[in-house]
């Protein structure tokens, strides 16, 4: 595992040369395929070194990581066209990239946790520095409040586990009912937030909104992932307590991911539609999660991977549109089917994957997903119907707004480029390509 972290290390002195720019990339892809290549021969904990190893369930994310941050400097071409700083911005990229490696190959406890909150720093550099509207120091704010506010309380909780068992590492941890209400709830709120879970969802909107391409990417890509890495590593620890008190956050996420569905179809901005219906499907993953059940982890591991790849997409979509507009309102972008007739094809299959049609990866897991919340409790069906087909609803609300009607503004709209079209493509080819490995997913 070092020697990844090491590759990484040793690809930040090229970040400050503005000439590498595009190096640097095409280096992270490098690295992401000799990674997959060294790829996973069991399911329990390898590639052991110090307090570093890949289980199954990292190596996902690891990947997905890499992915997407390769996939951001590609979109932010013109952060290195305009000279924005591109130094520092890829300097930012290559330690957030960094952080998240260490987050999910770090099998201590604590060290997750220092890095889990490490990742946040970078993050708010990029909408600080790289956003669009003034707003953004209010979205920052927001973003590292509600963050931190929920992750003391688990720092506790780590304390807590270190006095009991004399040991901060996963495995070494049994499962045990000694545990209350209290660490309970502290050992799993800083995650719900990251998801983010409805009630605690506020930060995704704003962030996504203000922030740069780069920063939504990430942000939708990896950093709502982390949330249920560590969901589904606590739940390993704290099982006894989750099985009598998961009813309650289970109903507050699928009853809330009914609720975001109506906002999703009152937005008039796609940015803040593309974050809100993130919300929607973490709710779904959080429900998968808390029955506990395998069906439910396969079936969460598979739209996290699955999600981080076409709500990325939507953004960088949303992005072209905006560079030639200068506008993310609906009321505007319309008639973009007149305008850029071949970007068409990729909002319909960026929407299309978005509501889980095949042969995508996203309908597999959500499948799995529903299969595991409606075998814990059928009541859910009721919150699982909403969530379907508001799901689709909204996501041909934003595809027919956007792509039909007559066109407002024509002037400055110029055709798309080569990359953009190699961007999107890079973000639909493995969403469909992971159908034909379900193996992966389902022998977790």
């Amino acid at each position: 595992m070092l020697k990844l972290l090491l590759f990484m290390l040793f690809l930040m002195p090229l970040c400050l040369n503005k000439k590498l720019y595009w190096l640097v990339q095409y280096l992270l892809f490098f690295s992401f395929f000799l990674f997959m290549l060294d790829s996973m021969k069991s399911f329990h904990w390898m590639k052991l070194s110090y307090y570093f190893g890949v289980d199954f369930l990292s190596y996902g994310l690891i990947l997905l990581s890499i992915w997407i941050t390769g996939l951001m400097m590609m979109a932010s071409e013109k952060v290195y066209l305009l000279n924005k700083q591109e130094k520092l911005f890829m300097f930012m990229l290559m330690i957030l990239l960094l952080l998240l490696l260490l987050t999910f190959s770090t099998m201590n406890i604590f060290m997750f946790y220092l890095f889990f909150e490490g990742s946040l720093i970078p993050t708010l550099f990029l909408v600080l520095g790289w956003g669009y509207q003034p707003e953004r120091l209010q979205a920052g704010i927001y973003l590292l409040f509600y963050t931190l506010l929920a992750s003391l309380p688990l720092l506790l909780s780590i304390f807590y586990l270190y006095m009991n068992f004399n040991s901060l590492d996963y495995f070494f941890y049994n499962i045990s009912d000694m545990f209350n209400v209290y660490i309970y709830l502290s050992l799993i709120l800083a995650f719900l937030v990251k998801m983010p879970m409805f009630l605690v969802h506020l930060w995704l909107p704003k962030a996504h909104v203000e922030a740069p391409i780069a920063g939504s990417m990430i942000l939708a890509g990896v950093l709502l992932k982390l949330g249920g890495y560590g969901l589904i590593r606590m739940f390993m620890i704290i099982q006894y307590l989750s099985v009598q008190l998961n009813f309650l956050l289970m109903s507050i996420s699928l009853v809330g991911g009914s609720l975001v569905c109506f906002l999703c179809l009152c937005q008039t901005d796609m940015k803040s539609l593309i974050a809100y219906s993130s919300v929607v499907h973490m709710g779904i993953v959080i429900g998968g999660i808390l029955t506990m059940t395998y069906w439910g982890y396969a079936g969460a591991y598979g739209l996290m991977i699955a999600h981080g790849l076409c709500s990325s997409g939507m953004f960088c979509l949303a992005n072209i549109v905006y560079e030639r507009s200068g506008s993310r309102s609906l009321l505007i972008n319309r008639g973009l089917l007149t305008l850029m007739p071949s970007l068409t094809l990729w909002w319909f299959l960026m929407s299309s994957m978005n509501m889980a049609a095949p042969p995508s990866l996203n309908l597999l897991s959500e499948i799995s997903l529903l299969n595991s919340i409606v075998m814990w409790s059928w009541v859910s069906m009721l919150s699982l119907f909403f969530i379907s087909f508001l799901g689709a609803a909204y996501t041909l609300y934003l595809y027919a707004y956007s792509q039909h009607g007559k066109f407002m503004i024509y002037y400055g709209m110029s055709v798309s480029v080569v990359r953009e079209y190699l961007l999107l493509f890079l973000h639909w080819l493995p969403l469909n390509l992971l159908i034909f490995k379900v193996d992966y997913f389902f022998l977790m």
